[in-house]
């Protein structure tokens, strides 16, 4: 078992001191067996390095210590982010539990601890006391939350957006994440400017829904708006589907087909899954681009067109590019306004906001004799969801659970029955999002926590043998890093 913990006050001190009765930390860790330790701390003075030096020659337990800035030990918002990083590093490297030691720190140190504890992560509390001694804790109730970030000043947002309303076009993209809102504002930009928008991000983000209000906000919105999915088209009826063909101009063309391009005159075509375009057609389609022309298969002249274009895709399309598979012209063609969408597990603030909103519409759509709610278990389960499919994925679960669920309330043993079993995919280390802040020396524990029960396996659990084989010249440095990261 791992502990968390801030270093509070008192604990210096008493180091300081040299108290005859040592501080909740050091009691703790006396009392309890853990096998890390991991300690947030604010103070930037030289008694934090010495309490560490104390500490670690008095636990047998690895020890690590990450220093954080706070506007103010009671500030709720840095004081969340700090502790919700420590605890999601942890849970990412290894599946050892982890307890969090209340008594340290302010009591919004302590409010946090168990906000995030009984919501998004899954911990064991203890509390130190000179009356009562170390004791495990139990907090009788539940409770649901999600973290709003604290948006931007006015006049920032103002100024980064160009003073430009969210148009009412835009109402069906349900956010309160500063990033999404964002995005929303750069998306009514574009939608008053006639030029391709290119739309990129995982499955399930909203492309279709960005591109929808994209064109309902601009001055084609009483014109056609066309969906084709590129992945979907046969190869050899590319060129019919986007074109249009004569009658009998190949097996099958029974009829005149006016194509995606002509439909869409006026208005906009939207191509998901563009990045599935396969070379041949790519060309074909940057010349009507180009030209504004579309020939139509089996027609000997070509036809006029006025479309405004949106593309989307869940490929990293500059990288299709470089490795040959993507025309660069085209590329540069589509991308001019550019929307990248945010996986759904990184909009801080919107899960709840979300499944609350999809829950109202499944509740009208199915006519339950009594509307359905999330009861507080089921949401902090939607909160520790990775949703790799994204909205797409969290409304299907939703509706599943709904349909099952007894009663008017939706448990989390509902949500957990609704939910597909996915294997766990191993991210690759060098691919983390450096956006959303790395820990590297998580992401080098993470390296050795993997390596060394490796060659210990190899080496049937031949210490010098697995040093050896590691790279390590001596065997003392390869057992102090056993020690360090914990691995038994």
């Amino acid at each position: 078992m791992r502990l968390v913990s801030w270093i509070g006050h008192a604990d210096i001190e008493a180091v300081v001191k040299q108290s005859s009765q040592p501080g909740a930390i050091a009691s703790t860790l006396k009392n309890v067996t853990f096998s890390e330790v991991h300690l947030l701390n604010n103070y930037t003075d030289e008694r934090v390095p010495a309490y560490l030096s104390w500490l670690a020659d008095n636990t047998e337990c690895a020890l690590s210590s990450r220093l954080v800035s706070l506007s103010s030990p009671i500030d709720f918002h840095d004081i969340y982010i700090a502790a919700d990083r420590l605890l999601t590093d942890l849970a990412a490297v290894s599946s050892k539990p982890i307890a969090v030691l209340l008594s340290p720190g302010t009591p919004a140190m302590q409010a946090v601890w168990i906000l995030l504890g009984k919501t998004k992560h899954k911990v064991t509390f203890y509390q130190s006391t000179l009356e009562q001694g170390v004791q495990k804790v139990d907090i009788p109730f539940e409770i649901a939350a999600e973290f709003i970030p604290k948006h931007q000043d006015q006049q920032a947002t103002r100024l980064a957006t160009g003073q430009v309303p969210t148009n009412a076009a835009f109402d069906d993209i349900i956010t309160q994440n500063p990033h999404m809102l964002a995005l929303k504002q750069q998306a009514t930009t574009l939608a008053a400017r006639n030029i391709p928008v290119l739309i990129y991000g995982e499955s399930g983000t909203g492309k279709e829904l960005f591109a929808t209000a994209i064109h309902n906000a601009s001055p084609r919105a009483k014109k056609p708006f066309i969906a084709i999915n590129c992945g979907a088209i046969p190869p050899e009826l590319i060129d019919s589907t986007l074109f249009g063909h004569v009658k009998g101009s190949f097996t099958g063309a029974a009829n005149e087909s006016a194509g995606c391009f002509r439909q869409a005159d006026g208005g906009t075509l939207f191509l998901d899954e563009f990045g599935e375009l396969e070379p041949a057609a790519q060309v074909r389609l940057l010349r009507a681009l180009q030209s504004g022309e579309v020939q139509p298969v089996g027609a000997a002249k070509s036809s006029k067109v006025d479309v405004r274009l949106i593309t989307a895709t869940n490929k990293d399309l500059l990288k299709e590019v470089v490795e040959g598979r993507f025309r660069e012209d085209l590329f540069y063609r589509a991308a001019i306004g550019v929307l990248h969408l945010p996986p759904l597990r990184v909009r801080e603030g919107d899960l709840l906001l979300l499944s609350e909103r999809i829950l109202e519409s499944i509740n009208a759509q199915l006519d339950h004799a009594e509307h359905k709610k999330l009861y507080a278990d089921a949401k902090n389960l939607i909160l520790k969801q990775p949703w790799r499919g994204n909205i797409r994925e969290l409304q299907s679960t939703l509706l599943r659970a709904s349909l099952f669920a007894a009663g008017n309330k939706i448990t989390a043993a509902d949500i957990q029955q609704a939910l597909f079993a996915m294997p766990e995919g191993v991210v690759d280390i060098l691919g983390r999002d450096v956006s959303q802040g790395i820990d590297i020396q998580e992401l080098i524990s993470e390296v050795i926590q993997h390596y060394i029960p490796r060659a210990m396996a190899e080496s049937q659990n031949n210490k010098t043998k697995a040093a050896e084989l590691l790279g390590f010249k001596y065997y003392q440095t390869f057992n102090n890093w056993i020690k360090k990261h914990g691995i038994e």
